[in-house]
């Protein structure tokens, strides 16, 4: 589903079946979400005028700000994009540049366009697909026009006979019969000159299409190989698909989507706030702010696929601010992101419905994978309650990691389960308050063993 088709409401509601609680956080994004579809549909000349309130998700690690960022992406629609504010540096060092994640944006989205596109022609494809493959199974026959009646008559036998033996051969090709039969095909050489450039930059950074650039330079090459039917077809109807889309339109499309309703998910912003160093420019702190900033104000950045304008794409920061704070960023950069969400960290309660409601919870999780050996895995509720208490009493004592927590738990508690389940021949496991307590208890009391296993 598009977020044009969804209310703010309906987007909480699909938020709600990954992400327990955090009901503020899902509302400020459900709302800047749909403030997209709402902008694109002003009519008068103030819609250029709205720019987008970009979102600081604020909150310990562990308790879902990630994970709205990821279930954001299953709405699908608008281009999206995650990246790590840790991983960027400064202009003119060595590194990855910020303005790259505009660029990744947009292969992103050309991608998506182009697999919409494809997936239109994917029947005309699929026949046209089919028809090469007979093509070399019973390669055309050329039948001359002119000739006596004697010639005519036999040439019209002939072609009778070669389209009842294409037609044999088409129902063979649709029950499967043909499927590991090897054929020689003559697909694309990709391979192109390996080019080294001295540049501070990385290659993604150059904003060229080197591909395109040798294309026009190098005869294109193509290479014999020897596949099964079902291959063949698979590579000819890919090829053939490539053929029937025009990227022209694919590209045009795609960067449409980035400027109108493209969405960036900055995670781990607090890594690049905090004081400004005293000795030598800071190269991946308050350097990579000044770089930000101007791509969230709004400005042109170079692609392959031409200029892309990020005056109206969406921000969304996100980060634990344990040792900074957001008003450690630059005053510039604050202004940018006038939406500030604080996340409430996770209570015992809150881990019990994370075990059990979401769709993926990870006891549906250990269940799904005993289930692949026949055993069925069942928690009472008395087990579930006491393994998120534990959760939270090993949070209190040491580095509250929140949900994450849940992960070390079950995973110390199911080890010698899920290691003997294959040699035992039971069908049913039930996980029980006494057995968690005699796996867990020795391990919570002792701290120090605690702070390595839990």
């Amino acid at each position: 589903m598009s977020i044009k088709d969804m209310t703010p409401k309906e987007i909480v509601k699909h938020l709600d079946k990954y992400i327990i609680g955090q009901d503020e956080a899902k509302k400020s994004v459900a709302i800047a979400l749909r403030n997209r579809w709402r902008r694109q549909n002003v009519r008068s000349q103030i819609r250029e005028e709205i720019l987008p309130n970009n979102i600081i998700l604020i909150g310990p690690t562990g308790v879902g700000k990630t994970e709205i960022a990821r279930r954001l992406a299953d709405i699908d629609g608008s281009p999206f994009i995650k990246v790590e504010a840790s991983k960027y540096t400064e202009v003119g060092y060595v590194g990855r540049d910020v303005e790259s994640m505009v660029r990744d944006l947009t292969d992103l989205a050309v991608n998506m366009v182009k697999q919409e596109q494809q997936a239109r022609v994917q029947d005309k494809a699929a026949r046209l697909a089919e028809e090469r493959a007979l093509d070399l199974l019973l390669p055309p026959r050329g039948f001359k026009k002119s000739g006596g009646e004697a010639q005519n008559g036999e040439t019209d036998e002939l072609t009778q006979k070669y389209l009842r033996t294409r037609e044999k051969l088409r129902d063979q090709l649709h029950s499967g019969q043909l499927d590991s039969r090897l054929i020689e095909i003559q697909t694309p050489n990709d391979r192109f000159p390996i080019v080294e450039i001295f540049s501070p930059m990385g290659m993604e950074e150059l904003g060229i299409n080197f591909q395109e650039m040798f294309s026009g330079l190098v005869p294109k090459k193509s290479k014999k190989r020897k596949v099964n039917i079902s291959e063949a077809l698979r590579i000819f109807q890919q090829s053939e698909a490539d053929k029937l889309i025009d990227m022209e339109s694919v590209i045009r499309e795609a960067k449409n989507r980035v400027e109108n309703s493209g969405i960036i998910f900055v995670d781990e912003l607090d890594k690049i706030a905090g004081e400004k160093s005293k000795i030598g420019p800071d190269v991946s702190r308050e350097g990579v702010q000044r770089d930000i900033l101007p791509i969230v104000e709004g400005c042109n950045v170079m692609t392959k696929y031409g200029m892309i304008k990020t005056d109206h794409v969406l921000f969304i920061a996100a980060g634990a601010f344990h040792v900074s704070k957001p008003s450690d960023l630059i005053p510039e950069l604050q202004g940018r992101f006038p939406i500030r969400v604080e996340l409430d960290s996770l209570t015992t309660g809150d881990f019990v419905r994370i075990l059990t409601e979401p769709e993926n919870a990870l006891i549906k999780q250990y269940m799904a994978l005993l289930e692949t050996e026949g055993v069925e895995l069942l928690f009472t509720k008395s087990a579930i309650t006491r393994i998120a208490e534990v959760a939270t009493i090993v949070n209190d004592r040491m580095e509250n990691i929140g949900a994450r927590r849940l992960h070390t738990v079950l995973t110390t508690l199911l080890e010698d389960i899920m290691y003997e389940v294959p040699d035992r021949k039971k069908s049913q496991v039930t996980i029980n308050a006494k057995m968690v307590d005699r796996k867990l208890s020795e391990i919570i009391e002792d701290e120090d063993l605690s702070r390595y296993i839990l």
